[in-house]
This record gives structure tokens, sequence and C-alpha cells, in this order.
């Protein structure tokens, strides 16, 4: 089925761009003027990514469907292809093309009949193109992706550290769009279907984003951000942390994280029985005393009711903790980021307190071992390491030497 006559190419286009402007489903569907369920049916067939049809105009623009009309009208009074051409605004050519490839023969007409909505549906579905992608023609690159995304790593993170791991192999390239693709739209299927869970969402398209909870009260004694020291802005220097909690369903169960600043090294606070001040304080005191010196310096964390123990957590942990403004998580870049990778592992309104310390390291582990952006597609485990291995001032005596 080819589609309703009215869903031309400018509704279509419509409706992406609502959906990429952050529109819910319905919302788009009605402001591009179409049903529920065809927008739902463009939603899946595209997997959720915006078909290339529909990104970008042409050099020569396709006829609209309002053109198509004005054809239509034209040529039933027998008006010649030169004169139709001006009015509509094309080549003459042009008319002659549509008038040969998009009309339709009837069993009780022995002339072809030109049909604005037919000659639509036409044209549309001819400029589908399906291709065969890269990855369906090469078994080597196909398993190697394969074999990351079995690793929860993203196609973007796929594609960049392909060319780390294959620097001289041309043919072991591909772009985080044909992964994509691959998983979502309808029609390809070159990778396993079941690859899809392993990514951190199942949609290409971004969703509004929602809005903020409300302002808790302060924290006696709390340091602000805005004393914080410089050096902790730029990421040169290891040691600095952020913390947030990640909360289950109803906000009766937690789990920490922290998160360090240069690297990008995470780790969870276990919080079986309950995520109050006592807690907290607890799981912090607990794993931060275990990082060498260098790694402990400084501590971010919003203005939540858990950290009201900030002092005795500072003075046991040796490390000054700085708080967030109200209502400003990106002040927390790194962190933020992580919680919201970690809703793969652990998703919204489940009990995390059944989740166990080993459980915990594994999640951890997961994505200390996934390639990052900031990081030139080393990991966090990888950047620590090494970090540990050649410390700042070694490298700084290294590098006069």
């Amino acid at each position: 089925m080819l589609g309703h006559p009215g869903h031309c190419s400018a509704v279509r286009h419509a409706f992406w761009a609502r959906i990429r402007a952050g529109d819910l489903l319905t919302e788009a569907a009605v402001s591009s003027g179409v049903s529920l369920g065809t927008a739902s049916r463009w939603f899946r067939e595209a997997g959720g990514v915006m078909p290339p049809s529909t990104r970008a105009a042409r050099k020569r623009p396709r006829l609209t469907l309002e053109q198509r009309e004005d054809i239509a009208a034209l040529h039933s009074q027998k008006v010649s292809y030169a004169e139709i051409a001006r009015q509509v605004g094309c080549h003459r050519s042009t008319v002659g093309r549509e008038l040969k490839l998009n009309s339709t023969t009837f069993k009780d007409r022995r002339l072809p009949k030109y049909r604005a909505s037919m000659a639509q549906k036409r044209a549309d579905w001819r400029a589908r193109r399906p291709g065969t992608s890269k990855l369906a023609g090469n078994a080597r690159l196909l398993q190697e992706v394969q074999d990351h995304l079995e690793k929860e790593h993203s196609p973007e993170q796929i594609s960049n550290r392909l060319r780390i791991d294959f620097p001289d192999d041309a043919e072991m390239r591909v772009s985080h769009e044909t992964i994509y693709r691959e998983l979502y739209v309808e029609g390809r299927g070159s990778l396993r279907r079941d690859l899809r869970k392993r990514l951190r969402t199942g949609r290409a398209v971004r969703k509004p984003r929602r809005t903020e909870g409300e302002r808790r009260g302060k924290i006696p004694g709390m340091i602000s951000i805005a004393d914080r020291p410089p050096e902790v802005e730029g990421r040169d220097v290891p040691g600095h942390w952020e913390g947030d909690l990640v909360c289950g369903q109803a906000n009766r169960s937690a789990l920490g994280t922290l998160v360090e600043r240069t690297t990008g090294f995470l780790l969870l606070l276990h919080l079986p029985d309950n995520h109050g001040a006592d807690a907290v304080e607890a799981a912090i005191v607990d794993t931060m005393g275990q990082l060498p010196d260098i790694l402990r310096k400084t501590l971010t964390w919003d203005q939540g009711r858990e950290m009201a123990n900030h002092v005795r957590i500072a003075e046991k942990a040796d490390l000054d903790i700085y708080f967030c403004d109200p209502h400003s998580p990106w002040q927390r870049g790194s962190n933020e980021n992580i919680n919201g990778l970690l809703r793969q592992y652990f998703p919204k309104g489940t009990d995390l307190s059944v989740y166990g310390p080993d459980y915990l390291a594994h999640v951890a582990a997961k994505l200390n071992n996934r390639p990052r952006k900031r990081l030139t597609w080393q990991t966090p485990a990888e950047a620590l390491d090494q970090l540990l291995s050649q410390p700042p001032d070694q490298a700084a005596v290294a590098s006069t030497a």
C-alpha cells in the first residue's frame, strides 16, 4: 500500500520536523494533519530515524502535490507541455516525464489518465530507493559491530573505535547512522534485532525533557560550587568527583554514583537499606577511602538532603565537598550523563535494593570499559590506568627532560 493521497512528501517532512523539535508522537501527528495511526506507522517503519528523503532539499526539487494538481487540470484542457511548465514553474521535460511515468490506464479507458493523487503516491513510492547497506556486504565488519553491541557500546562509540582498532583497513569503517538504520529501520535486518535491547534507549529521535522537580531545602554549612577551585573546571587535574543518587520506584530505593571528572571513571555506592544521610555517609567514606590520595581532592553534589552529613564526610574521606546551584544539573555534566547510561541497567520504576554489590561492580566495569568520545575513544579504565602509571607530576618532569 502506497499511503493516503494527501500524505505527500511535504506532509511527511512537517511530521518529522515536529518530531525532531521534540514533540510527542501525538503532537506531531496533530501538527502535520495526519492520524495517530499513520504517524505511528511512519515512526515504526523508519525506526524513529528521519528518512533521508525528508532531511534536505534536493538540487532539483520534486513536484509537489499542488503542482501535480495544476498539471492534471491544465493537461485535461489540452494545454501544451511548454505552457504547463511555464504556469507550474518547472521545465517542460519535467512535465513530459511526469505525464509519461505517473499516468494510469484504467480498464474502461484506452488512453492513460493522469491523476494528481495517484501520481503523488507513485512518486513517493519510487523515492524510497531501498539499497544494500555496507554491513550486509561485509561479514567481518558485521561481526565486529555485533560484538561491540553485545558489550553495550553505542553506535557512535563503535564507529570511532573501529578507526582505532583497524587504522589501515578502510573496509572496517561504518558510520553510526548506518548502525542505527540496521537496528531499527524495517526492511534492513543485517544486524540481529535483539541487539536493540543492548542500547541505552530504544529510539534515535530525541524526546522533550521532563520538567524538573521541586526545589529541596538548603543544607546547613554547605559550600557553593562558585567557591570550587578553578582547576576543577579544566578536567586536567585528576581527583575531582561528581556524585548523585539514582532512585528507584517512588524514591523508596537508590544507589549512589561517583564519577571522576578527568577520566569519567565510575564508582557505584551500594545502599541496600535506605539512602538517608547516614547510609550515604558510610558508603562514600568507605568507597573514597579505598582510593589513593591523587584521586581524592573534591566532590561536587546537588542540594539533596542525603548529603546533610557533608561535614563529617569531608573530614573522614579527606576531601572538599561543594554543592551545585538549585535546578542546575549541567554543573554536574559528567554525572548526569552517567546517570542516563545507568538506566539501561536499572530501569525507572524498579526496586534498586535488590541489586547486590557484585552486580553494581559488574555494571561499573561495563561502563568503565566503554570507549568515550572526549577521551579520544579510550575507555575510562584505560585513561585511569594511564594516569596512575604516570601521575601528572611525573608527566611534567618527563615532558621537560
